[in-house]
């Protein structure tokens, strides 16, 4: 399939949130209706693009799949369509977060990382679902618990945080800065 694009963004080798930075940055430089072609290695690039596609207005076409590299089509929202992006207002810290570890208070630790970023070095007792997964695997969690959700920086976290907020999830807290951060322990596989 020939995919005929304006500009094509070169993002491999490069962990969120940077594929989404550079995107954003990429959009600037283009006209209402023009596509643009990004190349990323990070799995979790796929969710993240069509977060942030669904989140800033802009049309997410697909994504191609070529050995190790995603390929995602994007198309620029004509003015009247670009939404202001938005973040999911509750917020935790780390040092709050682990006060609440400390105190042993009843919640669920949600990481939307992707299985490798989880296996390397995660919250104790965080439960992994990968933000591409988490619309279909919903059921596995409880809209009445506490979730603190958590991500390498803060973005999938935040989109995870809006997605379950608008499935009935309401007593959730994006975890910020995320775990390249994290000052608490850590847990290995």
């Amino acid at each position: 399939m020939n995919i005929t694009v304006d500009k094509v963004l070169d993002c491999k080798g490069l962990a969120c949130p940077m594929p989404i930075v550079k995107t954003k940055k990429g959009m600037e430089e283009l006209q209402a209706g023009q596509v643009i072609e990004v190349l990323a290695t990070d799995k979790g690039s796929v969710a993240d693009i069509q977060g942030w596609a669904k989140n800033t207005g802009h049309q997410y076409i697909g994504t191609i799949e070529e050995g190790e590299v995603f390929k995602h089509y994007l198309r620029k929202a004509n003015a009247d369509e670009v939404k202001e992006e938005t973040r999911y207002p509750h917020t935790v810290s780390h040092e709050e977060l682990i006060e609440k570890i400390n105190a042993k208070e009843n919640m669920k630790i949600l990481d939307v990382r992707e299985p490798a970023e989880y296996a390397f070095g995660r919250i104790p007792g965080a439960i992994s679902i990968p933000m591409g997964e988490l619309e279909e695997r919903i059921s596995e969690l409880n809209p009445e618990d506490v979730i603190h959700v958590v991500c390498r920086s803060g973005n999938r976290s935040d989109r995870a945080c809006q997605l379950l907020d608008e499935k009935g999830f309401k007593r959730l807290k994006n975890i910020l800065p995320g775990m390249k951060d994290w000052l608490g322990q850590i847990e290995k596989n």
